[in-house]
């Protein structure tokens, strides 16, 4: 594992970034979060020289940052150091969207990318378990949808955004069949499903392209506050692509819901961004590729935690016999 900075190079790298007062930065009291996934995450309690007190997340986004599990549990071709970074500065800073952003340290040279943004109060989604906090967090993504889906183009001249196209969707059926021929898992159900999955491909290459979230998993939302508005917080922006906004919301509906529970968080996106603005069959099919895509993830050699264990084949197989493919 990489050395972690020292506090001094901390010091030295706020004092660049934030606003009067900073250079003078009196303490600096650190400590690794236990929301970390993959790249080193750190909560930062930062007293200026004027007394003011902040409280940042500090998070390291080069590859070398990450360990070995992380190394395998994260697909290379997804990475770039500086997505993350210049989504916070280019797209959610300006609209006042997501945690506030404090700056970046960016020196490709270096191999370096510290990124420092606002240490939000509040739940992770999945641990709510109030139906209404999860629809204000699908009403969230729809307004956010809505809102760049005219910026894209100008988002993509300034922002490294992973593009959701043919050669992207195909991409993780390939990569699931490799994964799954090395064991000999389910390997018929597979094929079989690969025999369907041009019409998935067709079907979500069709859809409009907005400004994605590209992982908006309910672990990686926050929301805060008591009583109504209740504040949402999207983090981990690593991902952020150009597709159609319903990969966002299957993201957010994925798991053991009931039907009832599922349709509830889908209305109030559905009430967001139009009542016929997609239909049922298409955010079905944004479910199916992204169980392609958990079976495309990584190597058979890794496990994820107890939390995130799914069986995605179970459930690729049975939404290609519901979509009749």
């Amino acid at each position: 594992m990489p050395m972690s900075p020292s506090d001094s190079e901390l010091r030295d790298a706020l004092g660049r970034l934030l606003p009067g007062g900073a250079l003078g930065t009196s303490r600096i009291h650190r400590r690794k979060s236990a929301y970390a996934t993959s790249f080193p995450l750190e909560e930062l309690e930062v007293t200026l020289a004027d007394g003011t007190e902040l409280r940042l997340g500090f998070k390291q986004l080069d590859w070398h940052c990450l360990g070995e599990t992380g190394r395998l549990a994260k697909p290379r071709f997804l990475h770039d150091a500086g997505r993350e970074p210049a989504v916070y500065a280019s797209v959610l800073a300006p609209a006042s969207l997501g945690p506030r952003y404090f700056g970046a340290l960016v020196d490709p040279r270096a191999d370096r990318h510290w990124l420092f943004v606002e240490w939000v109060e509040g739940r992770e989604l999945y641990q709510v378990a109030d139906i209404e906090l999860w629809r204000e967090a699908a009403r969230w993504l729809g307004r956010m949808h809505l809102a760049f889906a005219g910026e894209i183009e100008r988002l993509g001249d300034c922002v490294p955004l992973l593009v959701y196209d043919e050669a992207y969707y195909r991409r993780w059926m390939t990569r699931a069949l490799r994964f799954n021929r090395s064991t000999g898992r389910d390997l018929r159900s597979l094929e079989w499903l690969s025999a369907c999955y041009d019409a998935v491909v067709e079907g979500l290459s069709a859809l409009p392209a907005t400004f994605l979230h590209g992982e908006f998993y309910a672990s990686n939302v926050l929301v805060g506050g008591v009583g109504a508005p209740c504040r949402v917080a999207p983090v981990d922006w690593e991902l952020a692509a150009r597709g159609p906004g319903l990969i966002d919301l299957a993201a957010l509906v994925s798991g053991d819901w009931g039907e009832g529970e599922r349709e509830a968080i889908v209305g109030a996106y559905r009430e967001t961004v139009g009542p016929d603005s997609f239909s049922a069959r298409q955010l079905d099919l944004a479910r199916l590729h992204l169980a392609v895509q958990w079976l495309g993830w990584a190597p058979q050699a890794w496990v994820p935690p107890a939390g995130q264990r799914h069986d995605w084949l179970a459930e690729g197989l049975a939404l290609a016999e519901g979509l009749d493919l």
